[in-house]
């Protein structure tokens, strides 16, 4: 009886598996030896023309499609100021490409005191074929500038660029603090404004979960400016109705977050849960509205979940967390990446998922939401599981970018000791 039931149990996991299989062709873009290999991949769609693309990943990868993402070309990026990580692509509807990375200029990387010293821009007007040696803000050694991200206005094209500052990056002195910084720059990201602190309340330096983190900023339709970020097991949030010039005094907390940013994930080196935010731009009935997506601990610490929570009236106040991955199981979500078709207002949310499976074979999963973020259809992108080896650092975020219906996420996985980036060829 007891191999009976093992029997029954097998053929339904297998049947449970085959169930979720995914029905889109996934494309390598990358691969590599595990130690050095890509991560923390990033992806942007031109907005003129979808059949361009321009990804990259850590630590100077640099990655271009002209084809809708079938088939890419791989080369290096280059900078007077270094590259030296935390790759951010965006595009403006103008067809331009930015590339947004750490700095190094001394070419010495920990050895040298210079790195990190500032935020380094470097952009590409012929979909990533060649880039410029690179514009910069936020120079200011010897703090250290680190986990940028960005947001480009849909109409003026103007850049905006929030980051965090540490006194001392991983410092336990309790004297040094770290906050977040944003600076606007012009539609070529030539000329930044200078960099100004938007949080009220500071964190520390050590990169863990009392670190002010992972600010991420959106552009609202009447020249507001929305940043959301983490710290001390809550997602903290600010604006400004001024473009930028001006933020609010008080930060205001939107929810909290359980087990903070710095996850424990089995078999994960290092896994963030910090958050995304997006602002439906398109013509649809939620225009407006601000969303900002993250994930935590708050059903247990063996069951990570991916959540939202959205603002109708200009951050003023916050719908409740609604849980975007629908599984019915105490498994893992995590490394989630949010991002709107502005063209429909759709949201897509791109997840590591351990649904399927009782150890730590991870999938890639893709939830939508066609109704502001109200429900959600979740479905199984890779083709097939990874297993990751908490010895290999498998980078701090993926991606995903959406343009009138053309859908590219992107994501790192370990292979027979090889790290590699994806993408999967999806339309709605």
């Amino acid at each position: 009886m007891i191999r009976l039931m093992i029997g029954f149990l097998a053929i339904f996991l297998l049947s449970f598996q085959l169930g979720a299989q995914s029905s889109y062709q996934n494309i390598l873009i990358h691969e590599a030896p595990a130690e050095g290999g890509p991560e923390e991949p990033t992806i942007a769609i031109s907005l003129i023309d979808t059949n361009k693309l321009v990804a990259g990943a850590n630590i100077n990868n640099v990655y271009h499609s002209r084809d809708g993402g079938r088939t890419w070309s791989i080369d290096k990026l280059e900078s007077k100021y270094g590259v030296w990580g935390d790759p951010v692509v965006a595009s403006n509807n103008k067809g331009h490409f930015f590339f947004f990375h750490l700095s190094d200029p001394s070419g010495l990387n920990w050895a040298h005191e210079s790195l990190l010293d500032r935020m380094v821009i470097q952009r590409s007007k012929n979909n990533g074929l060649k880039w410029n040696k690179g514009w910069y803000t936020g120079l200011n050694h010897p703090k250290d500038q680190d986990k940028e991200w960005v947001s480009i206005h849909p109409s003026t094209n103007e850049i905006a660029l929030t980051w965090t500052q540490f006194d001392v990056y991983g410092s336990e002195d309790p004297s040094h603090k770290s906050n977040i910084l944003f600076s606007k720059s012009n539609p070529k990201g030539s000329k930044w404004s200078t960099p100004m602190q938007i949080n009220q309340l500071s964190g520390s330096c050590l990169d863990d979960d009392g670190a002010t983190e992972g600010a991420v900023p959106a552009f609202g339709l009447k020249d507001e400016v929305y940043v959301a970020w983490s710290r001390e097991s809550q997602i903290w949030f600010d604006y400004s109705l001024d473009g930028g010039e001006t933020w609010q005094v008080e930060d205001i907390l939107i929810s909290e977050q359980p087990g903070g940013w710095n996850l424990e994930i089995p078999g994960i080196m290092r896994c963030n849960g910090m958050p995304v935010t997006v602002v439906d731009w398109s013509d649809g009935p939620h225009r407006g509205t601000v969303y900002v997506n993250w994930t935590d601990q708050r059903n247990g610490e063996d069951d990570t979940d991916v959540f939202i929570v959205k603002s109708t009236d200009h951050g003023q106040t916050w719908s409740k967390p609604i849980r975007i991955n629908n599984d019915s199981t105490v498994s893992h979500q995590f490394l989630s990446a949010l991002t709107i078709d502005e063209t429909t207002g759709y949201l897509y949310c791109v997840f590591y998922d351990r649904r399927n499976y009782l150890n730590n074979q991870t999938d890639v999963y893709l939830a939508t939401s066609e109704d502001g973020g109200e429900t959600w259809t979740n479905e199984r992108i890779s083709e097939s599981s990874f297993t990751p080896d908490e010895k290999v650092f498998f980078g701090d975020y993926n991606d995903i970018s959406a343009h009138q219906g053309m859908i590219r996420p992107i994501w790192t996985r370990l292979e027979d000791g090889k790290l590699s980036v994806h993408t999967a060829l999806i339309y709605k």
